[in-house]
């Protein structure tokens, strides 16, 4: 596994690479739902390329960024075992070379649910994608769908600027307990990370979008949103200073 911090060389060895390529963009803290990712991206193509790359642009919250679990040493050995063959891990001065000057923008799916409650969230991440994309020039990327909404806009993205990489979508890993895997999981109390099992429970139990909002107040959970688009039940939630984000498709 070879990994690369600077654009130039990662240019110049990615006009060698022969055959299909995968690609599965990561900002790092892996955990068994990006190991799937990894591994679906390895099993259909000869070529499997992952990045590491916290990306600053997403985060609207100075706080939230410096708190977001960094791993590389753990996250690489991981990924080496899963047969990853190309691992992108450049700093931001690489990635963002002028700094943040360019945007993207889209409406209407950026001004609902994560666009809302996170001004400029969605903004980062499409300049991140994009960027990515044309870096790797993947034939596949392979996105989770607990970032549901993210995944539409991606897709949106890579058809709207022909990137020439199809977007798939990959099911969300859970633990036993029902909770979606998440990076942000690792800043959860043993307690907490149990209790958190409940928002996975109420979307798939709950009559409606109101009465799925009274349960996880009942149990103890911040809700910012829950609603229901794309024949899924969306919510995000914060628990011991958390936030935690999950959808079902509805019955």
């Amino acid at each position: 596994m070879r990994v690369w911090t600077t654009v130039a060389e990662w240019s110049a060895h990615r006009q060698a690479l022969p055959g299909s390529i995968g690609f599965v963009p990561t900002m790092g803290a892996l955990h068994c739902g990006h190991a799937s990712l990894v591994e679906r991206c390895r099993a259909e193509n000869q070529v499997a390329v992952a990045s590491i790359f916290v990306n600053p642009t997403q985060f609207n919250d100075p706080a939230d960024l410096k708190r977001y679990p960094r791993t590389l040493e753990r996250d690489l050995a991981l990924l080496e075992s899963l047969g990853t063959d190309e691992v992108l891990a450049p700093p931001a001065s690489e990635v963002y070379p002028l700094g943040s000057r360019f945007r993207i923008e889209e409406e209407p799916l950026t001004r609902r649910m994560e666009g809302l409650w996170r001004p400029g969230f969605f903004q980062g991440v499409m300049l991140v994608v994009l960027k990515l994309l044309n870096l790797v020039r993947a034939g596949r990327a392979y996105f989770g769908e607990k970032d549901y909404q993210q995944l539409q806009v991606v897709r949106g993205l890579a058809r709207e600027f022909f990137a020439g990489t199809e977007i798939v979508a990959c099911p969300t890993v859970r633990e036993p307990s029902g909770l979606a895997a998440s990076s942000r999981n690792a800043l959860l109390s043993a307690g907490g990370r149990e209790k958190a099992a409940a928002l996975f429970h109420v979307l798939r139990g709950a009559t409606g979008t109101e009465t799925a909002r009274a349960l996880l107040e009942e149990q103890g959970f911040s809700v910012e949103y829950v609603e229901e688009h794309w024949g899924r039940r969306f919510a995000a939630v914060r628990l011991e200073g958390v936030r935690l984000i999950d959808n079902v498709p509805l019955p």
